[in-house]
C-alpha cells in the first residue's frame, strides 16, 4: 500500500496488478480514498469503478459506519459511475435515498443514493413509483 497520501508510485503500481489480483487489499485501497482530494485518491477511483459489482460487499462495509464524508465520496465518484455496481447496490442505494437518518441528510446521502437509483438506474428512488 502506499507509504502516503503523495506515494502515486505505490498506486499505481497497486492499480497495474488489476483485479482480481489485489482483492484482498480493497478495503485497504478503499480507505485510500476516503478524502478524494489526496493524490492517490485520484490513481485509486477510476481503477475502483472499473472493479463494478465484486467491489458491492466493501462498500457495503463502509456504508455501515459513521464516516458519511467517505460514503459520499465512494457513492459520487465509484458507485454512479459504474452502473454494475449500482445495481449490485440497489437495495442500500433505496434505504439511503428513502430512509436516510439526520446524519446522512446532512452528507446528501439520500439525495446521491435517489440521482444514482434514478440517473444511472433508470428507476424511481419513491418507492411506491418503483
Amino acid at each position: 500500500m502506499p507509504h502516503d497520501k503523495h506515494d502515486l508510485a505505490r498506486a499505481e503500481a497497486i492499480v497495474a496488478q488489476g483485479y482480481p489480483a489485489v482483492a484482498p487489499a480493497l478495503p485497504d485501497i478503499l480507505a485510500c480514498v476516503q478524502d478524494p482530494n489526496w493524490p492517490m485518491a485520484q490513481v485509486f477511483l477510476p481503477f475502483l469503478v472499473s472493479i463494478g459489482a465484486p467491489l458491492a460487499p466493501f462498500i457495503r462495509e463502509v456504508l455501515k459506519n459513521d464516516d458519511y464524508a467517505w460514503q459520499y465520496t465512494l457513492l459520487l465518484r465509484v458507485v454512479y459511475p459504474s452502473p454494475e455496481l449500482a445495481r449490485a447496490l440497489e437495495p442500500e442505494l433505496r434505504q439511503l435515498a428513502n430512509g436516510a437518518t439526520a446524519a446522512h441528510r446532512t452528507e446528501e446521502l439520500d439525495i446521491i443514493a435517489g440521482e444514482t437509483l434514478e440517473e444511472v438506474l433508470g428507476v424511481s428512488a419513491v418507492p411506491w413509483k418503483a
